[in-house]
Parts: C-alpha cells; structure tokens; sequence
C-alpha cells in the first residue's frame, strides 16, 4: 500500500522542507486539538463539586478563544503548504510527462493511444496530486494523530477503558486491507477504460467528415454508448468499493462509542474515573472517527495514486528510440548529404522499405524524389528527420554521421512540410510564426507570396488574425497545404524537405511556388517528392524509387533520354494536362 510514497521519494527528499514544515503544523494543530475536551471535563467536574468560579469561568473561555485562534492559524500554514505542494509534483509530472512525449519518436505513438495518453495527462496526474497532499494528511491523521488521541485517553483518563474501547480496531485493519486491494486492481481498470474512451471521441472527432458521408452517425454513436456503459459500470465497481469506507468506519467507532460509554459509566459507578473523564473520554472517541475514517481514506487515496502512478511511470520509463550523443559534433551547417548504403525496416515488419541507397546530395542544390505510392519516398525523408533509430549503413550529413549531432542541431536545420499538413487552432500568423516565433508582419507576408497565399488571406474575415479552427478545418486542403509551406519558408531552413505538399494545388499554382523556390534557395538545400513530376523537373538531380530502391537517376533531361518510368509517367502527365486544358 506504502509503495507509491516509496515511488514518490523522489519529490519527497527534493521538498523535504516544504513537507517538514506542513506536518509540523498539522501535528501542532492535532495537538492544540487535544486541549479543549480535557479543558470540558475539568470544568464539569468542578461544577460538580461546586467549585467553579466566575473568574475560573473567564479563564476556561480566554483559553479557548486562544486555542481557536491559534488553531486557525497554524491550519491554514499546514493547509497551504502540504496542498501548494501536491500542486507543485502534478506541475512536475506533467513537464516531464510532456517533455517525455516530445522526445518520443513514432514507435512509441505506434504502441500508445493518444486517448490513453490523455487519460494518464489528467485523471492519473490529478490521483497522484491527491497521494501526495490528502495522502499524507491521511497518513499523518491516521497513524501520528490516532496515537496521540489514544495516549491521551490512556494517561489523562484511563488505560483499561481505553483499550476494551479500541477493540475493533483490528477488525478494521483486516477488512480495510482487503478494500484497499479491491480499489487498486478496479481503479487500474476504470482508468483503462476512460483511455479507451479517450481515443474513441478522438477517432470520431477526426473522422466525423468520413462518418458523416458514409451515414455511420447510429452506428459510431451506438460504438461510443457501449464504450461508455463500460468505463461507467467499471466505475461503479471501484464506487460499489468506495461506498463501502464510511459505513464500515461508521459500525466500528459506533461500536467503540457503545462499549465506550457502557464500560465508563461502569467506572464511573465505581468511582474509579470522574463524570468529567467520562464526557473527555467520549469527545476523544469523537475526535477518533476522522483517524479511523482516515484509515480507510488513506487506503483508497494510496491505491489510486499507485495505480495512476504506475501507468504513469510506465510512459515516463518507455525509453527514446532516438537519443543525444555524449559528445556531440560541433558543425555549423549541414553540408553535402551522403547515404551510404542504406537500409531500413519499420520495427516489428522484415520488408526492406529502404534497400541500399546510396545517394549524395549537395549542399544548395535540389533533389527530386519521385515513384509510386508506397515506394519509401516518406522513408526515405524520415531518415534525415531522425524518427527512427539508426539504420544499417550511414547518413553523413557533411562528412560526420548523423548521430554525432544532437536531435535539436539536426532539426533546427530543417524545415519539413509533410503530406498531411498539421495545423494548430490557432490565427494564421500563430500558425505560421512556429517556424519563427518573433517573425514580423513583413515577413510573413512575404514567405506568403512565396507560397502563393496572398490572394487567399485578403478573402479571410480577420486576415492574419482569422482563426483556423481545429486541425485547420476552416482551410480547404489547397489553402492548408499553403499555410505549412509558409511556416516552412519563413525559418528558412538549411535544409527544406517538401513531401509532396502541393498535391492539394493546381498546375499552375504548384509552377508559381516551385519558381518562388528557385530565387529563394539558391545556396540552400531543397528536397522535393512530388507525384506531379512537373514539381521536380528543375532539380538538378532526380531519383526514381521503387519498392525501397532507385532504380533511377539523373536530370530531368537525362530521365527522359532513358525512356524509364519517369519518361512514361510524364508523357503520361502532359497527355492528361492537354485533355484537361481542351475541354
């Protein structure tokens, strides 16, 4: 039960003063506590032997306001800085949570489903808030507090009825016991199932143009309402658990109150404690309930934060595929890219999606990458782009191995514009200042005309300032494509890799980006996919894939000349421009 506060050691040892200080407080609270039903019992006693005076009365009264005020004021130190500090490890947890996830690399996402990702970023992350703060006030209530509370009914009023009341306190351990192993496996369930749920609003959310056009609606909505009874009937098992606390907690110090108060009357009778005892004696029984009541909070406090822990831990322990260099090479700029021998394959699938490529590209020059779907175009690019671990061969990027560099150094040199464009719901300038965060009006107008936006933004509503809406589901898939181009040409990046970002734009458009390009990145390197092969024509070098190898090479003349599949499939493309230009 105890082992998520082992976990948590961490956090513990890094902010022992901040806890130190917070259970110092809460005991001297518990302890100022203490005072009041002893204070009662004297002064019935001295009533009842007549020597309660008004001045004894005054005293009785200053001292209680006194303990009142002082126990306001050290509760809310206790109270502040044991709850400021749960709020400091959940802001922890989540940083780490989200810079963990940055660092991940498609495997990872391939494995984890972002709903339950999503499920551990706000349901687990707040269980273990609550471990951290109501956790340790339960522990400290339930065991500290119980114990002083128990002393003080042994030595100020009487040891032997004190112990025949506590009797069922081990009936509580034996039972509270089995709750706890109870909440912990149904807990661990429910949050699985949430995560379910998560992924499944999400796969709809995003797919709600499909649903909709293939009239799936009933059935999608039928999908989620089973989804749902299921996340609810495993959290009525963890409520059925729940419920369960407080009435058990309830019969045990009820039944600590009836042999309480049966066995002190006894004493009484036979003048072993006074009337006054009796009466402190079951004010600390009632003082009791919350520490008893605590043991069961504490059970199910810390079997949550276990669990949530643990699912949480178990994303956070996931290790990087792709990892820093102790020693990183020092480079300012990428120079000539050379694969040398390359080969790879997706984790988990033997098929070869990329079979001994060898290729240099120059630096400054443009590289066209064209074959058909599926032919490792994207693969090839993911290389650069260091999604995934090192692949047989070597990618030297200026004569050093790609390794050598830090993950950041490779990537801030390059700019990446993929098939389907991720846009933030965020304003077009918001969108577009990711590549340069401080980047002016000015400038964004100008990589605007470079992609060929400009016309589209004096129609938006706002202009810069018109919000795209999730995913960018205002945009047409044209307007979308523009807007990532944009983002890209603004960082002006050493190396800009174009996965076949303009399929959603006509011919002519395409032409005016692709001359736009020419004049902009003459000492820069372009890498260019494209199915439209008159997107690649001007680079000074073309590569044809298939099935993971290039089978052709050369320039656009020179392709031509080899009456390959490149010569084919551009005859072919000028035959469809024609047909669609007469009619």
């Amino acid at each position: 039960m105890f082992d998520v506060l082992k976990k948590l050691e961490w956090f513990f040892l890094k902010y022992w003063k901040r806890y130190t200080v917070a259970v110092i407080a809460l005991l001297l609270a518990s302890l100022i506590g203490l005072i009041p039903p002893k204070l009662i019992g004297m002064t019935i006693d001295e009533i009842s032997y007549n020597s309660l005076t008004s001045e004894r009365l005054w005293q009785v009264i200053g001292l209680f306001v006194l303990l009142i005020v002082l126990h306001y004021i050290i509760s809310y130190v206790w109270d502040y800085t044991l709850f400021s500090g749960s709020a400091i490890l959940e802001r922890l947890m989540r940083s780490k949570l989200m810079g963990h996830l940055f660092r991940m690399t498609p495997t990872f996402f391939d494995k984890k489903k972002v709903g339950d990702l999503m499920a551990q970023g706000t349901n687990d992350l707040r269980a273990i808030y609550m471990t951290s703060g109501f956790g340790v006030l339960t522990l400290v209530d339930s065991s500290i507090f119980m114990l002083m509370i128990i002393a003080v009914m042994g030595i100020t009023i009487s040891w032997e009825l004190t112990l025949v009341a506590l009797i069922p306190m081990p009936i509580m351990a034996i039972v509270m016991h089995k709750y706890g192993n109870a909440i912990n496996e149904r807990f661990t369930e429910a949050q699985e199932a949430f995560g379910n749920l998560n992924n499944e609003v999400l796969e709809s959310i995003r797919g709600i143009r499909v649903v909709r056009a293939y009239v799936l609606e009933k059935q999608d909505e039928q999908r989620f309402q089973s989804m749902t009874e299921d996340v609810y009937q495993k959290n009525i098992k963890v409520a059925k658990i729940d419920a369960l606390f407080e009435p058990t907690m309830k019969v045990l110090v009820g039944l600590s109150y009836t042999i309480g108060i049966g066995y002190g009357a006894l004493l009484v009778f036979q003048n072993q404690i006074t009337l006054g005892n009796l009466v402190a004696f079951n004010m600390y029984l009632g003082m009791l309930i919350w520490p008893m009541f605590a043991v069961g909070e504490l059970i199910n406090v810390l079997q949550r934060g276990n669990a949530s822990l643990d699912r949480v831990n178990t994303t956070l322990h996931y290790p990087a595929d792709v990892t820093d260099p102790e020693k990183p090479a020092d480079q300012q700029k990428p120079g000539d890219i050379e694969f040398d021998s390359v080969s790879f394959r997706y984790p988990g699938n033997g098929m070869e999606r990329l079979d001994n490529i060898n290729l240099k590209i120059q630096q400054g020059s443009t590289l066209g990458v064209v074959g058909k779907t599926g032919a490792g175009k994207s693969t090839l690019f993911k290389q650069l782009l260091r999604q995934y671990p090192p692949s047989e061969g070597k990618l030297l990027l200026g004569g050093t191995p790609v390794e050598q560099f830090t993950l950041e150094t490779t990537r801030n040199w390059i700019g990446y514009v993929p098939q389907e464009q991720i846009l933030f719901s965020k304003t077009i300038r918001e969108n577009i200042q990711y590549g340069k965060r401080d980047a002016t009006d000015e400038e964004i107008f100008r990589v605007m005309e470079l992609s060929h936006f400009l016309t589209d933004i004096q129609s938006l509503p706002e202009g810069l300032d018109t919000k795209v809406g999730e995913s960018g589901v205002t945009l047409s898939g044209g307007q979308k494509q523009r807007v990532a181009l944009a983002r890209a040409f603004i960082k002006n990046p050493e190396i800009l890799i174009l996965d076949d970002s303009m399929s959603a734009v006509d011919g002519k458009t395409e032409a005016n980006i692709i001359e736009h390009l020419k004049q902009e990145r003459q000492d820069k390197t372009t890498i260019i996919a494209a199915h439209r092969l008159s997107a690649v024509k001007h680079a000074e070098q073309i590569i044809v894939l298939e099935e993971g190898k290039i089978i052709e090479r050369g320039t656009h003349a020179e392709l031509l000349a080899a009456n390959g599949w490149y010569a084919s499939q551009y005859q072919l493309q000028q035959l469809e421009e024609k047909e669609v230009i007469s009619s």
